[in-house]
């Protein structure tokens, strides 16, 4: 895994500098996440390791797949992807993709973990509140985890909060222990 990342690192700075210098940070955005979904699909990658289809044919394959008309740009990259062998990378692209754009743009990524599903108003009421907290804007996501018994847990970066009642029981556990 850190090899690819390795491997994927160059790619992404790369296509990083040419979209904040075009300004669409945006629409590549958008396009490496469509264009990773498709690598790491195992249909695709099958494709990416048969003989038969030709570098043109499998960015085109690509290029079809994301499901969004790429631009000549972006038709170049997947092109030139495909040529070096490195279509496989793409997932790592796009991840470090996003973390440059997220630091480019002052966004930090928080994960909440719920026991029990909030609705759209509990979510903006809590984004806020993380977001005053920890003084820049947040892309929040919500996941599910009914062994938290009650509550949430948050990560954000390496901060975590964790007010899960497991939580609560695993420090009350440890502190009966000592």
């Amino acid at each position: 895994m850190a090899e690819n990342v390795t491997l994927a690192r160059p790619y992404a700075e790369a296509v990083f500098a040419l979209a904040r210098d075009a300004g669409t940070l945006g629409p590549w955005a958008d396009a490496l996440q469509r264009l990773a979904a498709v690598a790491a699909d195992p249909a695709a990658r099958a494709c990416l390791s048969n003989p038969r289809l030709t570098p043109a044919q499998l960015a085109q394959l690509f290029a079809e797949s994301s499901g969004v008309s790429l631009s000549p740009e972006q038709h170049n990259f997947v092109s030139l992807l495909v040529e070096n062998e490195r279509a496989a990378l793409l997932p790592e692209i796009n991840t470090l993709f996003k973390l440059q754009k997220n630091v480019h743009e002052g966004v930090r990524d928080a994960q909440v973990t719920s026991a029990f599903p909030l609705d759209a108003d509990a979510q903006a009421r809590l984004a806020g509140d993380l977001e005053t907290r920890f003084g820049t804007r947040l892309n929040v996501s919500v996941a599910l985890d009914p062994e938290l018994i009650g509550g949430v847990r948050i990560a954000v970066g390496d901060a975590v909060i964790d007010a899960s009642v497991r939580g609560k029981l695993a420090t009350m556990a440890a502190a009966l222990q000592n």
